[in-house]
């Protein structure tokens, strides 16, 4: 039995985890796409940017100059999450001047992520995707006590450094004490195949480490997710991939199964 007083979402569903052990592999990408793809699906779907010190969501979705408008409930003030696409998307971003950077030690952004999730109405939410930050500390931590987690998705790229930080993401929700599902993984940047030539493809990242993973922990392996411009110029943008036209990186999205 968990030590740790829960916060309770009971009109949330499914709470997953999306993880990395370092940055620079896509996590945000991933889980951003993620939650349009489940939208799609006919979900009830929510987007919690928990990287208090580098939110990205805002950008992704083209929600920079957005602010979450305030509501009272039984007498408690409450944020309303911004809403993109059908997703409720709530962020530190939307909250703090995005051109400045927070100098808060652990415990301050411990409490901050806290509040994010029981200072805002959900309502009713089949599946709420949750961005980690990359690495293992106070603000994952904080998550991974305090939420009855449905369960984690590991994100890596092929390549064996990557995966040596991914197996540290993994390792924390497999820890004594913290012991939460691995629902799978997601492998990022898995080849490159030329527009011109839709047939071939080149792993510029080596192949099958995702796959790897996955058995390590004796998990599935949910997708794997080809290296397309057109996906990093659309989070650039403040569009998702279904925005850009590109059917080879709709379908690796749409082939992703949770359940």
């Amino acid at each position: 039995m968990s030590i740790f007083e829960k916060i309770q979402l009971p009109t949330v569903k499914h709470i997953l985890a999306v993880a990395s052990g370092k940055g620079g592999v896509g996590k945000s990408t991933i889980s951003a796409n993620l939650a349009v793809a489940l939208s799609r699906q006919g979900f009830n779907v929510a987007l919690v940017d928990a990287d208090i010190f580098g939110p990205s969501i805002p950008k992704m979705f083209g929600l920079e100059a957005a602010k979450p408008e305030m509501t009272t409930v039984k007498g408690k003030n409450m944020l309303l999450p911004v809403e993109k696409y059908g997703i409720k998307i709530m962020s530190i971003g939307f909250l703090v001047d995005s051109g400045k950077g927070l100098i808060w030690r652990g415990p301050l952004a411990a409490k901050a992520i806290t509040q994010l999730f029981e200072d805002t109405l959900w309502e009713d939410v089949d599946y709420m995707i949750i961005d980690f930050p990359p690495g293992t500390s106070d603000i994952q931590l904080t998550v991974v006590q305090k939420l009855v987690l449905t369960g984690a998705i590991i994100v890596t790229t092929p390549q064996e450094l990557s995966l040596c930080d991914a197996r540290k993401a993994a390792s924390m929700f497999t820890n004594p004490g913290l012991e939460t599902p691995i629902l799978g993984v997601v492998e990022n940047m898995s080849w490159f195949t030329p527009a011109k030539h839709p047939d071939e493809k080149y792993y510029i990242f080596g192949k099958g480490g995702g796959r790897r993973l996955a058995e390590e922990y004796k998990t599935r392996l949910l997708g794997q997710i080809p290296l397309i411009s057109e996906v990093g110029e659309a989070a650039d943008q403040g569009m998702n991939i279904y925005s850009q036209g590109n059917k080879t990186a709709m379908k690796a999205f749409d082939e992703i199964r949770i359940a």
